[in-house]
């Protein structure tokens, strides 16, 4: 018995399969990503050192170059950049694509322990890592701006409130705030001042840290009662450093507003954001790793009135980015082609053909293979992208071959008087080498473009299995396609009844015997 004939001679159990695969794809279409291009990982590590007050050559030559000598030499590393700035220096290591990100970071680890020897004995703190993925972008970036609020006040507002709820929806990994920072109290020493009344920086310094200092108080009590004694000494506005004393002189108190200028600020001014021209903090969303980029933004876009409501009524809030748009017009373009080359495929099909019936084995075997590739995408970690659905599109010239020259050659057996179920049977048997070499001979050729490596490689790789995996489904498929042929649909006969006799009258009977 041959492979085809167990699904010819069990037409029930055949067509139970193929629903099996058509409902296992519907439900997996429903939980993949979606994504512009395949989701590619990129082995990427990096490493941070600080050392307050150094100069930028100074930390290229005693941190930079120690980290680097160290790091240059564990396996997989293809690419090593470094950046270093006032007292700051940034080591970006990229490894091989097969490598595994887990295994670098513990060999980033241990290099980084081997030049602890080396490195100044000033650091603040041995030099830390973290793993980064360059190819992730923003999904969706909200601009906050106002004709009232400074940016700071702005920025303590997406910081405090509007991140944390972007956070809590499904699928965002990452909402990061640029454009400012939080609110600050800022103090520029006058040194002539300073001069003047003979008072050092540290004298200010210390003057500033003991303004807010939070301790506990201590309590009173009596034999019957006890009392907490709570003060926040902490200050936060100008109007709380102004008065503060700094020093005494002459008898007279010198207060800080007399040796420097006091303002209101952030902590870091050199980082702005603007926004068609006008002041605004950002808010930018990073998805999570094979989470549905569609999907998430729509969330984000029900929970913008939400948010709204939450900010203060003098923050505008503008969505600047969104990646959606353009990738929903690609995957709907896409799917509309694949829609008609389906329909191109099944209408070629019935013009040679002629035979309604014959036309429905490609018609259905088509859309089964197609959709039973969800499936295994699924199951591969594959999204819906570009790539994945041209493979689909490329694939339903490809599908419909198998079912065809198996459909075609029961047809020709029937033609010649044979009976449905012999001519499936025969018919089967004798393409069943040769459309197994079809389809072996189309994966053959795809062979070069998973064995390919790198960026590209990784690329088109799911190219190349989502088309073999859809041509593989086909030759499943076709299987079953002369099940359809060797049980035709048989027309009902129409019903008669049997006929009936009626037996004469009794006086109608024929005399036999003596006569009346």
């Amino acid at each position: 018995m041959n492979f085809s004939e167990v699904f010819i001679r069990r037409p029930v159990a055949t067509t139970l399969i193929t629903l099996g695969i058509v409902l296992s794809g519907l439900a997996a279409f429903r939980l993949l990503p979606v994504a512009p291009l395949p989701q590619i990982e990129y082995p990427t590590i990096s490493v941070s050192a600080s050392l307050p007050g150094a100069s930028p050559e100074i930390m290229a030559a005693t941190v930079a170059t120690p980290l680097e000598r160290a790091l240059g030499r564990i396996a997989g590393v293809t690419e090593m950049s470094s950046n270093s700035s006032l007292g700051q220096t940034r080591v970006v290591l990229q490894f091989d694509l097969d490598r595994s990100i887990e295994s670098a970071a513990n060999d980033v680890q241990a290099a980084i322990n081997a030049a602890r020897s080396s490195l100044p004995s000033g650091l603040v703190r041995n030099p830390t890592y973290r793993k980064v993925n360059p190819a992730d972008t923003p999904v969706f970036i909200i601009a906050l701006t106002s004709g009232s609020l400074t940016r700071g006040q702005m920025y303590d507002v997406a910081a405090t409130v509007l991140a944390q709820k972007l956070s809590q929806v499904r699928g965002v990994g990452q909402v990061t705030i640029g454009g400012s920072s939080l609110p600050a109290v800022r103090v520029q020493v006058n040194p002539l001042q300073l001069d003047r009344y003979g008072i050092g920086l540290e004298q200010v310094r210390l003057a500033i840290a003991g303004a807010n200092a939070n301790r506990p108080k201590g309590s009173v009590s009596d034999d019957a009662r006890h009392w907490q004694v709570g003060a926040n000494d902490q200050s936060r506005d100008v109007a709380d450093y102004v008065p503060l004393v700094v020093s005494y002189r002459n008898g007279a108190a010198v207060r800080l507003s007399d040796v420097a200028e006091v303002r209101e600020s952030v902590e870091d001014e050199r980082n702005a954001g603007s926004s068609n021209g006008k002041p605004s903090v950002l808010l930018v969303v990073y998805r999570q790793p094979g989470a549905n980029i569609i999907e998430t933004v729509d969330r984000i876009y029900e929970l913008m009135p939400g948010l709204r409501a939450l900010a203060p009524a003098a923050i505008d809030m503008q969505v600047v980015l969104d990646r959606t748009p353009t990738i929903r017009a690609s995957l709907r373009e896409i799917e509309r082609t694949l829609v008609i080359s389906v329909a191109l495929v099944v209408m070629v099909v019935f013009l040679f053909l002629r035979n309604a019936a014959a036309t429905l084995v490609p018609a259905v075997a088509v859309p089964a293979s197609l959709v039973g590739t969800f499936g295994v995408m699924y199951l591969a970690g594959y999204s819906l992208d570009n790539l994945s659905l041209m493979a689909l599109t490329i694939a339903t010239g490809f599908v419909v071959d198998d079912a065809i020259v198996v459909l075609e050659n029961i047809a020709r057996r029937r033609e010649a008087g044979e009976a449905p179920l012999a001519a499936a049977i025969a018919g089967a048997r004798e393409v069943g080498f040769t459309v197994v070499a079809i389809s072996l001979s189309l994966i053959a050729v795809f062979i070069p473009i998973l064995a390919m490596g790198g960026v590209v490689g990784r690329l088109f790789r799911e190219f190349a299995v989502v088309l073999s995996v859809a041509i593989l489904i086909s030759l499943l498929v076709s299987a079953g396609a002369g099940s359809a042929a060797a049980h035709p649909a048989k027309p009902r006969a129409p019903a008669t009844r049997a006929p009936t006799t009626r037996s004469p009258p009794k006086d109608d009977w024929p005399a036999s015997g003596a006569a009346r």
